[in-house]
């Protein structure tokens, strides 16, 4: 097997024994599982060859990008890890269609920088992207800041390449806003975690780079205020808000003891902080006025300053240069650190409609008080467009599965989702039998043994 892989990819590409072992650990370098062997194609030519060797001799393969994931979807004991990391070539940037055709193996901070000189922005963005690729965060559908105002990772996809389970290369890399032509493949193998095919290419949707960014961090006493704050702001800027963050006094606290070095946003601790960031794509917006202030920093001060005479803010700091804005940033961005100081943590992220956050988080504190009422958590959340990681500490560890529970229960109630934008892996299993509804389970397996009938791409991820 290792000598047809090396025919394949070459010998200096397929790793074994030690130099395949940190392919075998998760993002936490907690659990390990070790591969059967590491195999890095170049091309997707070279990954269909893998795939058709694979799918003849019944071997399982675990597609793996950036190693960033948090649900365990990029491990699995003696499979064939199948790397992007070769696959990293931005073949064309399209400023006329604002688009551009990328590799899976692209590391999303390399796309950033090679479209912002272009005048353009991917909007995906998440504190990861140092390190996550593009076919990472297709294959988990992943969120990050921007949701509010670019939408998913789906919404920022206009074509794809997969290799399926025998070789088979599916070639969907049309740059086409509108293609009615039957099943939309796309959107199946995104999200699919690399159980359905592997994804080796896709165009990508850009955005004008605004011509200025206003940034500020905001007190308050309760979540209610936060959402009149956002929908005033959306209002006013038609739309232009693009980061609307949620952070309690308790995280704030953590950071601040984890980097003591750092400048506390505001001089006083506030229940409630919301780290906001507007985007102005027009010159109306961001050319400043005779008094030398841009406009859309003029509607925020008019906002803020309205709902602090209200008595609906109590504090505001705006960002006064991109130094103070990338510190603010640096807060919200340090969360897997922050939860990172205490051991067996649980970690949670879910859904809620924007407008029950603060039920939310009330009753699942509540919850968690009568299941363990030492337990302490660390939350922040996108409350924009109401996705919470709502992160457990138990005092007993071995308690995890009946505080998950309880907490979803909560989220259940709220008509809510148990997986917003870390995906399913192998951490929600046990979540996704217990709360799927039990047709679309159905459904996504008929769909799996359609496009996989032998069960080797990634499997014991997603599907219970």
């Amino acid at each position: 097997m290792i000598e047809k892989l090396q025919e394949i990819v070459g010998a200096a590409h397929v790793l074994t024994g030690a130099e395949a072992e940190p392919y075998g650990w998760d993002w936490a370098h907690e659990r390990f599982e070790a591969p059967l062997a590491v195999v890095r194609p170049a091309s997707t030519g070279e990954v269909s060859a893998l795939m058709k060797l694979a799918h003849e001799t019944r071997t399982v393969v675990t597609p793996l990008g950036g190693r960033s994931g948090m649900a365990g979807g990029g491990q699995g004991e003696g499979s064939l890890v199948i790397s992007m990391e070769r696959m990293n070539r931005i073949r064309e940037i399209r400023t006329g269609a604002r688009s551009a055709v990328v590799e899976a193996g692209v590391i999303l901070a390399n796309l950033h920088e090679a479209v912002e000189a272009e005048g353009l922005i991917f909007p995906l963005f998440f504190g990861a992207r140092g390190s996550a690729m593009i076919g990472g965060a297709l294959s988990t559908n992943a969120g990050g800041s921007n949701v509010l105002r670019y939408g998913n990772t789906r919404d920022l996809v206009l074509g794809i390449e997969a290799v399926m389970a025998d070789g088979t290369v599916i070639d969907l890399m049309q740059n086409l806003h509108k293609n009615n032509s039957g099943y939309d493949l796309r959107h199946l193998l995104i999200g699919a975690e690399g159980t359905l095919g592997i994804i080796t290419g896709a165009v990508v949707r850009l955005m004008p780079k605004p011509g200025a960014y206003v940034t500020a961090m905001v007190g308050l006493k309760a979540l209610d205020p936060a959402l009149s704050l956002l929908n005033r702001l959306q209002e006013v800027t038609g739309g232009a808000v693009e980061a609307f963050e949620y952070m309690p006094d308790t995280y704030l606290a953590d950071y601040q003891a984890m980097r003591p070095e750092t400048r506390r946003p505001f001089e006083e601790a506030h229940k409630v902080n919301i780290l906001l960031e507007i985007g102005a794509l027009s010159p109306r917006d961001y050319t400043p006025g005779p008094d030398g202030q841009m406009p859309i920093a003029s509607y925020l001060e008019e906002v803020l300053g309205g709902m602090l005479e209200e008595g609906e803010v109590d504090d505001a700091v705006i960002a006064s240069s991109e130094q103070q804005r990338r510190e603010m940033w640096a807060i919200r961005e340090a969360a897997s650190e922050v939860a990172g100081l205490r051991p067996n943590q649980i970690i949670m992220d879910v859904a809620v409609p924007v407008d029950r956050m603060g039920d939310f988080l009330d009753r699942a504190d509540a919850a968690l008080a009568r299941m363990d009422p030492r337990a302490e958590t660390s939350v922040v959340a996108h409350l924009g467009d109401g996705n919470v990681h709502y992160t457990i500490f138990p005092t007993d560890p071995a308690q995890k599965d009946v505080l998950v529970e309880g907490i979803e229960d909560v989220v259940a109630e709220l008509g809510g989702s148990f997986s917003a934008e870390h995906g399913i892996g192998k951490l929600k299993l046990t979540t996704m039998a217990r709360r799927k509804d039990p047709g679309a389970l159905a459904a996504m397996r008929a769909i799996k043994a359609a496009l996989d009938p032998k069960g080797i791409l990634n499997p014991g991820k997603l599907l219970p």
